[in-house]
């Protein structure tokens, strides 16, 4: 099986185009919550990388490129975080993820147990 976040998200969603079986779906999404849950940590650690030595000044202005908004009282960090997200969400992988969870609430799938809802 594929442990590359991305190539198991792309295989999962093509997976969940082919079932209706919701056994089958809460798996690939079991399974699809992880690798999303890896591949942003992974997007992460690259943007804190790439953010290192840029100054408040410099990353403010990525943020604005990125249309985030650098709200008074957010710290680095939080910027930094919000680059990530915003970098993965626009990925094909958390694209996929997003199918793969559209699928599975279709046939009314979801991760949380009824007990929670």
């Amino acid at each position: 099986m594929e442990t590359n976040p991305t190539a198991l998200l792309l295989e999962l969603a093509v997976q969940a185009r082919c079932t209706s079986d919701p056994d089958m779906l809460h798996d690939l999404l079991s399974r699809g919550h992880r690798a999303w849950c890896e591949g942003v940590a992974e997007v992460q650690v690259g943007v804190d990388r790439e953010t290192t030595s840029l100054s408040d000044a410099e990353l403010a202005e990525q943020c604005t490129v990125a249309c985030i908004p650098w709200e008074a009282g957010m710290t680095r960090s939080e910027a930094v975080s919000a680059l990530a997200f915003m970098k993965w969400d626009a990925s094909p992988a958390a694209m996929a993820y997003t199918e793969l969870a559209e699928r599975a609430t279709h046939f009314g799938v979801c991760l949380l147990g009824e007990d929670v809802l």
